[in-house]
C-alpha cells in the first residue's frame, strides 16, 4: 500500500486468507462464501496488499479494492483471499496499517508437496517452461536473476520454488506483526483427514456460527489441459495490460473465464515425485520442517521422514531387482 494512496476509509476486510500457495485456500475460500454470516468477494487473489509482489496486469487501485466489498451486508463478517500475501514481506505490516485488527488465516502444507504442486499449476497455466521439475528447481537461481525466464506475462515469485516455502520464516512475520493469537493456523493434511471439523475450528476462530457449505468438495487440483491454444488466450490473453484491469472488475468476466478453464480442463493427477528428488528435497529443507514445526508446537517430522523411506523403499526394490 503507498503511502501517497491510502485505502478509503470504506468496508475492508476483517480476516484474510494470506496463503500459501497449492495449500487448500481455494477451497476454504469456497466454503466460507456459502457461510451467510460471511461475505468473499467474487475476485479470489486480488493481491491488494503485498507492494513486494510483481502484477501481471498491474495493482488494483485503492477504490477498485475497496468496491469489492461494497455488497457486504452489515451484520456480514468480510474476509479474502490472496496466497501470495503470506510470501510478500511487506504485505502483513500493510494489512496491519489498514485494518489493525484483522485476523489472519495461514494455510500450510508439507514445502516438497508445495512445490512440486506449483510447478504442475504453472504447467497448466502455461507460466513455467521447464516441464522436468528437478530442472526447473535447478533454474531457481538463475531466475532469481532475470534469467531463463519463460516468455510472456507471468509473476515471477511463482517460479522460486524453494523461496516460497520458507515457511517458518512468513509465520512469524505475521506473528510479529498481528500477535499469536490473531494467526490461526491450518495444516493441508488436518483438512484432507477431517475437513469439516477443521473448517469449524476455522469458523470459531472467525466468531462467526457454525455452518456446513453443500458439499466439502476440494478445488484447484490437479488437470491437465485439452488446448494448448485456448489456455494461452484464456491465461494470457492479448491486449492484457489495456483489457484486464478494466475487465476484472466485473464478476462476469471472472465466470465466464473460469467456466473456459473448466471446460479446457480434464482432471489429470500428476505422478509420485520421483523418490530420490524427494529424499533429497527432504534432507535440504528437514531443518526448516523442524523450525516451523516448533513455531507450531507440533511435529512434523513425517513430512520429511516419509521421504526418506520412500526412497530406502525404493533403493532396496532395485537391489532385489
Amino acid at each position: 500500500m503507498s503511502a501517497s494512496r491510502p485505502v478509503p476509509k470504506s468496508r475492508l476486510p476483517d480476516f484474510f486468507i494470506v496463503g500459501a500457495p497449492k495449500c487448500g485456500t481455494t477451497s476454504m475460500y469456497a466454503y466460507l462464501r456459502e457461510h451467510p454470516g460471511i461475505f468473499m468477494p467474487f475476485h479470489k487473489e486480488p493481491l491488494f496488499f503485498g507492494s513486494d509482489l510483481t502484477h501481471r496486469y498491474g495493482r488494483m487501485t485503492p477504490e477498485e479494492y475497496v468496491a469489492l466489498f461494497r455488497d457486504a451486508r452489515p451484520d456480514q463478517l468480510v474476509g479474502e483471499a490472496s496466497a501470495w500475501y503470506l510470501y510478500s514481506e511487506t504485505a502483513a505490516s500493510q494489512i496491519r496499517e489498514a485494518v489493525p485488527d484483522a485476523r489472519i488465516v495461514v494455510m500450510l502444507r508439507n514445502p516438497i508437496d508445495v512445490m512440486y504442486a506449483q510447478h504442475g499449476q504453472l504447467l497448466f497455466t502455461r507460466q513455467e517452461s521447464i516441464a522436468d521439475f528437478a530442472e526447473a528447481l535447478a533454474a531457481e537461481p538463475g531466475r532469481l536473476e532475470g534469467r531463463g525466464l519463460p516468455p510472456g506475462s507471468f509473476r515471477r515469485e511463482n517460479l522460486y520454488y524453494r523461496r516460497m516455502v520458507r515457511f517458518a520464516d512468513q509465520l512469524e512475520r505475521y506473528v510479529a506483526v498481528f500477535g499469536r493469537d490473531r494467526v490461526h493456523v491450518i495444516v493441508f493434511d488436518d483438512l484432507r483427514a477431517d475437513t469439516r471439523a477443521t473448517y469449524l475450528r476455522l469458523l470459531d476462530f472467525l466468531g462467526v456460527e457454525p455452518h456446513e457449505p453443500a458439499a466439502f468438495q476440494a478445488r484447484n487440483e490437479s488437470q491437465r489441459i485439452r488446448s494448448a491454444w485456448l489456455q494461452r488466450v484464456t491465461w494470457d490473453p492479448p491486449f492484457k495490460r489495456q483489457l484486464v484491469p478494466v475487465l476484472r472488475r466485473f464478476p462476469l468476466v471472472h465466470r465466464a473465464r473460469a467456466a473456459l478453464v473448466r471446460a479446457n480442463s480434464v482432471a489429470a493427477p500428476r505422478r509420485p515425485l520421483e523418490p530420490d528428488l524427494r529424499a533429497r528435497l527432504a534432507r535440504e529443507l528437514g531443518p526448516e520442517v523442524a523450525r516451523l514445526g516448533s513455531l507450531l508446537d507440533r511435529d512434523l517430522s513425517l513430512w520429511t521422514a516419509d521421504a526418506a523411506a520412500s526412497a530406502e523403499a525404493a533403493s532396496a526394490r532395485d537391489v532385489r531387482a
